[in-house]
């Protein structure tokens, strides 16, 4: 007996309602995207190594998919290296190419490799899938898309503001309530290192820091300690600990701790100016907040980092995020290149809804009749009224085969097809068409016209 196919882990196979609901997703993201200035550029889904690898810090190197080079790959490689049996060391000889593992870094590729056909500042919007190595768990997948917006070629924190303004258009459209945008600044936590004398740590620092909400404060303690940063140090953190309030209580306590960092004042500023023009503008149906230990990105971010959480009761992960980050290009040459971007989460956007039983009925653009198939004669007689439907966007179709009419009609019913038309001799005589409802079981006969602004 052959073995049932199947599908590598982290990978999904998406059904024709999955697919419409992915897709409805997708068409309110591009947009709003489209709205707000973005233009669309599409890279390859595979880079050169050297472009991805040691951008992402050593744990995103892990989790990039290499591509093995064609042909006999092992014939340039020395017996001493390959006895060795050190992966680090003999994937550059036998890779040369990776699947990419998000879209920012490939976006700074073609920033720099295009730079003199860009005008800047630039904005671009991206759709398209990613792969990551990773142990694929609840909204957590090996291959997944990113939906990301960025702006390269400008200092100014309007942009922020608008990035701000963007994730709460696009939750908004998609009717999704409670949706948090967290935001924090790199310099805010590089200030906080500074005073508490572990600027050398800082990685270690945040990193200890991000796990607050998950493991507590003495944990958080602990692998501070663990990581060589001082009790005393440690203890000037614990007004940190104890931030309460809103955004502008908390920034107040915060320039309190930053008193003596220069560099913690700066992002205590960009976020005041970011709060104040939110504060005025308004937003519709989400929430900003202040969030200290958030410290994804630091890699590249160097200002304002963003995240987003799903609406409270709906347990997943960040459904966005983002920040800023004033040299990426650097990386390929390409100096003094400020840009900031932000990403949602198709995946786990779609999940949330999900859960939520938040997709509207209209998603699933099903046909909206079937024509029964009584014989070829019929079926041509038919044709010319599917192809009129048609041309009015009217989705309907004919069954193809002169099946029993009772196998037609469960055929329309288990594909949820709200009508069925039937065309027998005694329709085609009078230039007529029997139309059913598949719900309530009235049936009447229309002429053409009639039938189309009916169905229209």
């Amino acid at each position: 007996m052959a073995q049932k196919p199947s599908i590598p882990k982290g990978t999904r196979d998406f059904n024709p309602e999955q697919v419409a609901k992915r897709n409805y997703i997708f068409n309110t993201i591009q947009t709003q995207f489209e709205r707000f200035g973005f233009q669309p550029i599409e890279t390859p889904s595979f880079e050169n190594s050297d472009t991805l690898m040691g951008k992402y810090g050593d744990e995103g190197d892990r989790l990039i998919f290499k591509i093995l080079n064609s042909g006999d790959f092992l014939r340039k490689v020395e017996d001493s290296l390959y006895t060795e049996k050190n992966a680090t060391k003999l994937t550059p000889k036998i890779s040369e190419k990776a699947l990419r593992y998000d879209l920012t870094v490939p976006f700074a590729r073609y920033v720099v490799q295009h730079q003199n056909d860009i005008e800047f500042p630039f904005k671009r919007y991206q759709m398209q899938p990613v792969w990551r190595a990773d142990r694929p768990q609840k909204g957590r997948f090996r291959e997944f898309y990113q939906c990301d917006a960025d702006v390269v070629g400008s200092t100014s924190l309007w942009q922020e503001v608008e990035f701000v303004q963007l994730y709460d258009a696009v939750f908004s459209a998609l009717q999704l309530e409670g949706v948090t945008i967290k935001i924090n600044n790199r310099k805010i936590l590089s200030g906080i290192a500074e005073v508490i004398g572990a600027s050398d740590k800082l990685i270690d620092f945040t990193v200890a820091l991000d796990k607050l909400d998950k493991i507590g404060e003495e944990k958080v303690k602990e692998e501070m300690l663990a990581k060589g940063i001082s009790e005393e140090g440690i203890n000037k953190l614990q007004p940190l600990f104890e931030l309460k309030g809103n955004f502008a209580t908390q920034i107040q306590q915060l320039q309190d701790i930053l008193s003596v960092s220069e560099e913690g004042q700066k992002g205590i500023e960009e976020l005041q100016f970011i709060n104040m023009a939110i504060a005025e503008l308004g937003l519709q149906t989400a929430t900003l907040q202040l969030d200290v230990t958030l410290a994804r990105g630091l890699n590249y971010y160097t200002g304002a980092i963003f995240e987003v959480s799903a609406p409270e009761g709906v347990k997943m992960g960040s459904i966005g995020g983002g920040g800023r980050y004033d040299d990426l290009t650097g990386i390929f040459g390409l100096k003094n290149m400020s840009g900031v971007g932000i990403s949602f989460g198709l995946d786990r956007i779609y999940l949330v809804l999900e859960e939520l039983d938040a997709f509207p009925n209209t998603v699933n653009k099903n046909i909206k009749a079937l024509f029964i198939n009584f014989g070829d004669n019929e079926a041509l007689y038919a044709m010319k009224a599917v192809k009129a439907l048609r041309s009015h966007n009217i989705n309907t179709e004919l069954y193809p085969d002169a099946a029993k009419m009772g196998k037609q009609m469960k055929h329309a019913d288990k594909r949820q097809i709200p009508y069925t038309i039937l065309v027998g001799e005694k329709e085609m005589e009078s230039s007529k068409y029997t139309l059913k409802h598949m719900v309530s079981g009235e049936q009447e006969q229309l002429s053409l016209d009639k039938l189309i602004a009916k169905l229209a």
